[in-house]
């Protein structure tokens, strides 16, 4: 009876410090979001609450510099999301399969993949700030090709696009390499003496074996891409003309970009987001059901 008390407590000594983390770094702050998203407050002086004046602003009184700024915001980070989400889950997704097979040196190429993942941000937007540079970069120096990407549309998008794939391409990659090496064998040799091609091997056994990976890693993707901020902040700038000024750079901007911090419109601006991500993020799970009956 003792050994089974004693042994008890040892998932409390592991959950522990990661809930400890978890309530410090990402419940408390959201708790304190959603209230300041309540106030009118500039960091400095004490919150005052006005209720929901914020997201009316936000939602309805179009001549609100606050209002221009959600709603174009939003549309691009829109745009983004949808184009690079199914990019995100089927590059990964096809690199994987053809890794699956094991062919030669694979090791070798699943490391080369992966690694940019472990980069910051920052880094991966100096090496990719000058691989891009109109003036002096490598693709304009060895290939000749003379195009303002960061200054222009849609060469801009393009960039992100690009960058963001290069970058997050590793996690998906790995997770579905694993998931896809977990496929039954006895499966795909049956399917083999049927007659299956890879094609239908694919779609008929693999697929379904890891719908549970491909619904996290849409899901969290999405989340991801939803939250873009530092590839057009640091790439762009959010040009030209705010065509990849996305919402949290508009969000980060009022609460400590300027002189006078409006850290409670920031903060509803957040939580409307927060509340956008939620519904695509069900819907998103509820269509990937549907599709598997």
């Amino acid at each position: 009876m003792s050994s089974k008390k004693k042994l008890s407590g040892w998932p409390v000594l592991f959950i522990g410090p990661h809930m400890i983390l978890f309530i410090l770094f990402f419940l408390v702050p959201a708790v304190i979001g959603v209230y300041v998203s309540f106030t009118e407050w500039d960091l400095f002086s004490s919150p005052i609450f006005i209720g929901l004046d914020n997201f009316k602003t936000i939602l309805f009184d179009q001549d609100s510099l606050y209002h221009t700024q959600f709603f174009n915001g939003m549309k691009n980070t829109l745009f983004f999301a949808v184009i690079s989400v199914p990019l995100c889950i089927a590059i990964p997704l096809l690199l994987a399969v053809a890794l699956s097979a094991k062919p030669k040196m694979m090791r070798f190429f699943q490391s080369v993949l992966y690694l940019p993942t472990l980069f910051a941000i920052s880094a991966v937007m100096i090496i990719w700030g000058f691989l891009l540079s109109k003036s002096f970069g490598p693709i304009k120096e060895v290939f000749g090709i003379d195009i303002n990407f960061v200054g222009t549309q849609p060469w801009a998008w393009i960039a992100i696009l690009i960058v963001t794939i290069w970058w997050t391409l590793g996690g998906n990659l790995i997770i579905y390499v694993a998931a896809l090496n977990g496929v039954p064998r006895e499966q795909m040799e049956a399917a083999e003496l049927d007659g299956a091609s890879s094609v239908v091997k694919f779609f008929r056994i693999s697929l379904p074996s890891i719908r549970n990976q491909l619904i996290f890693t849409t899901v969290m993707t999405t989340i991801a891409q939803f939250n873009i901020y530092g590839q057009p902040l640091m790439l762009t700038g959010g040009g030209p003309n705010n065509s990849t000024r996305v919402l949290m750079m508009y969000i980060q901007e009022n609460a400590f970009g300027s002189s006078t911090s409006v850290a409670g419109m920031s903060s509803a601006m957040a939580i409307l987001l927060g509340i956008v991500i939620m519904i695509v993020s069900v819907f998103q799970f509820i269509m990937i059901k549907k599709l598997e009956r």
